[in-house]
């Protein structure tokens, strides 16, 4: 795991954030290392998905009092959860972290962008500080930033795959 320089828990000090990023920049990894009493949605579980599918006003019933940080893994795949985020905001004050690849996704699917409510961030590949002594210039400019590809042992194949 490399120390990344993005600080998520100092952001959400003040705001509610987006957090997007390629996929394979290690925005779960960040999430899991940096906050570890969130409570963290995974839309990328079919149950949970399958849930908030059907009914997304059942994202307050999955929000125990003792969490003040909700993490809302993959919110492209959901964008009409943005709605009850929205109202969560503005009724419990609750902070929220929504990560995806893209905010693309989320308005061409008409989804609330919380207008005012949520900033936006981004974790990008690795850079030279965050790669310390083990920055290759030769690999780098080979196989990119990726963590996944970066530390790989076949990163060719990984990038083919």
């Amino acid at each position: 795991m490399y120390k990344r320089t993005l600080n998520i828990s100092q952001l959400l000090e003040k705001a509610n954030y987006f957090l997007f990023g390629p996929r394979s920049t290690g925005k779960t990894s960040l999430i899991t290392e940096q906050l570890e009493n969130a409570l963290v949605i995974d839309l990328l579980e079919d149950s949970v998905y399958e849930k908030l599918n059907r009914r997304p006003e059942a994202l307050s019933e999955l929000i125990e009092s003792q969490h003040k940080i909700i993490v809302i893994d993959e919110i492209q795949k959901l964008p009409k959860l943005m709605d009850e985020i929205h109202r969560l905001i503005e009724k419990k004050k609750l902070r929220f972290l929504l990560t995806g690849s893209s905010a693309r996704k989320i308005r061409r699917h008409g989804g609330n962008m919380l207008g005012g409510r949520a900033r936006e961030a981004n974790l990008f590949p690795l850079t030279f500080s965050e790669l310390g002594k083990e920055f290759n210039l030769i690999k780098f400019l080979t196989y990119g930033g990726l963590p996944i590809i970066y530390q790989s042992d076949e990163p060719i194949e990984d990038l083919n795959a």
